[in-house]
């Protein structure tokens, strides 16, 4: 096929028709496609998926990397192993496309791959690589591995998202209504779009909304300025003259506020999100409107279809019977990597996500003996599991996952998993009765694991952060621990409540019911089924983007 005039391939739905192209960093489409490390790649894969399902006319720009995120593997001890693995991808379309942008005041040419729709039933994804003969080592090295440690090679992988990624749209001759930067990684466009516009950020202004993640300010990314004008992030514009632009006065450009000052409109990921941001932003000049579209994900692919038709024919016993086996079927995995049998008829608690200091991997076991009486309890048995990819370069969350690796030696009943990508998140799910999540509030903007649970029949345990104040009703369809007065708490009297609460929900509320009233546990599970079936499905999602983000 001809990529030039490019038009999606399939007949746009009425209300969809605006063009926009959404930029991300990563994109969790299916499994076989490596090229996501944790949430935000779930939730623009999902958003995809729905764009397909929905008809919408919008492309995802993304990059190509060589050797993915890594590849999570084990020491001989058992503890995290980090390797790089070339991959390779038949089902990716040469575009024929081949173009040079400037990186470090240095042109480097740049190849564009296409994901079409219809592989794994997404909008169409184009994905940019400089991995090529023509390129020097160091050009090539900038699309090997997502969120390199480097800091000037996460520059330029941030110019070849932003740049490449608008000059892209260029070469195919797609000229977006919209440019959608999910998070700041890409904001370099604003700046190529710019100069095409004859210097006028009032024309930038008409085509930019953005997607804030990040709920605190240190969390999101800043360089040094003479750093990013020295490797061509602003397309040629002096350090003056963007100071003039975007408001910053001292060395740090802060891509989350620039992308907030440059955008029509922006938004947060969940209600509380939405609150937070307004807070934290507001005391700055020159910021865009701040709305809430909280994340969801694609019901068609997470959910166990017969699960829900189970509980929509009012059939326990069938719905019981699917359970165990997506639970026997997830224990292979445990079997096959720890030498542990599980046993599908005990309560299992999973722990699974991206591991990070705040979201608390390791909370439940900081009072190790709750935790080992937990463990040893013969009236209401527990089985436990973690998995998680740590950062590769954050020592403290490596720290972590080994830690549980040695821990969970001690104990026939807990296991620690590698290898946690989308395939091993769908099974960990199915695995799991309980789905304990346990952030410090309010640091997860939105942590949209828990509504895949659900899809998979098990139940949400979590801190009051995050989508769950929009989703939990205690008792109901999930569980969550009584929000305290965080602000005026310091750390460690945040994690001693939290944990606190996690144990006397758990052994007061949440394994009697299971083991003495199964009846209304399973009652539980399904009002969770329903309450994500369409609330939490990136259906809804990307239906209200077009509504509220894109008008």
């Amino acid at each position: 096929m001809s990529f030039r005039n490019y038009k999606v391939p399939y007949a746009g739905e009425e209300r969809y028709t605006k063009k926009v192209a959404y930029f991300s960093m990563e994109f969790a489409v299916h499994q076989p496609l490596k090229i996501y490390s944790g949430g935000l790649g779930f939730l623009s894969g999902s958003h995809l998926r729905s764009a397909y399902e929905l008809r919408q006319n919008m492309i995802g720009i993304g990059i190509l990397w060589k050797y993915g995120y890594y590849d999570q593997g084990r020491n001989q001890d058992q503890t995290l192993q980090v390797s790089w693995m070339e991959k390779n991808y038949s089902f990716l379309e040469d575009t024929g496309i081949k173009f040079q942008i400037n990186i470090h005041e240095h042109p480097v040419w740049v190849k564009a791959y296409y994901l079409n729709p219809e592989t794994f039933k997404s909008a169409p994804l184009f994905l940019l690589s400089t991995d090529l003969p023509e390129n020097d080592y160091v050009s090539q090295t900038i699309t090997h591995r997502l969120y390199d440690a480097n800091v000037a090679t996460k520059v330029a992988q941030f110019i070849l998202l932003g740049v490449a990624g608008a000059k892209l749209m260029d070469e195919i001759g797609f000229n977006p209504e919209l440019y959608h930067l999910n998070e700041a990684h890409g904001l370099s466009a604003a700046f190529y779009l710019y100069k095409k516009y004859g210097n006028n950020i009032q024309e930038v202004r008409k085509r930019l909304v953005f997607t804030t993640h990040t709920p605190e300010e240190a969390g999101n990314e800043k360089h040094d300025i003479y750093l990013c004008h020295k490797m061509s992030y602003f397309c040629g514009l002096s350090v003056d003259e963007v100071r003039k632009l975007t408001g910053i006065h001292d060395d740090q450009f802060n891509h989350s506020l620039v992308a907030l000052r440059f955008a029509k409109l922006a938004n947060a990921v969940s209600q509380l999100h939405g609150h937070v941001s307004r807070a934290m932003w507001n005391k700055y000049e020159g910021v865009c409107e701040i709305i809430a579209i909280t994340n969801s994900q694609n019901w068609r692919y997470w959910a166990d279809k017969q699960l829900y038709k189970a509980m929509d024919e009012g059939n326990d016993g069938l719905w019981d019977d699917r359970k165990k086996y997506l639970k026997r079927r997830a224990f292979e995995i445990v079997a096959d990597q720890t030498g542990k049998v599980f046993d599908p008829n005990v309560f299992t608690i999973v722990w699974s996500r991206r591991f990070a200091g705040y979201k608390r991997a390791e909370l439940v076991t900081r009072d190790m003996d709750r935790f080992n009486k937990l463990l040893a309890n013969t009236k209401y048995p527990v089985q436990f599991i973690w998995a998680g990819k740590p950062y590769p370069m954050d020592y403290p969350a490596i720290n972590d996952f080994n830690h549980l690796v040695h821990l969970s030696k001690g104990y026939k009943n807990v296991a620690v998993l590698v290898g946690y990508e989308l395939t091993l998140s769908k099974r960990m799910k199915q695995a799991s009765d309980l789905w304990l999540n346990n952030p410090r509030v309010p640091r997860e903007a939105s942590g949209t694991s828990g509504m895949t649970a659900c899809m998979n029949g098990s139940v949400n345990f979590s801190t009051n952060d995050g989508w769950i104040p929009e989703f939990v009703n205690h008792g109901n369809n999930g569980f969550v621990v009584p929000k305290a007065d965080y602000a005026n708490m310091h750390v460690q009297e945040q994690d001693e409540y939290d944990l606190n609460q996690i144990y006397e929900i758990l052994e007061k509320q949440i394994l009697p019911l299971y083991y003495d009233n199964f009846d209304t546990w399973r009652q539980i599970s399904y009002n969770g089924m329903r309450d994500v079936r369409f609330q939490f499905d990136s259906n809804r999602m990307a239906h209200e983007y077009y509504e509220q983000l894109y008008k």
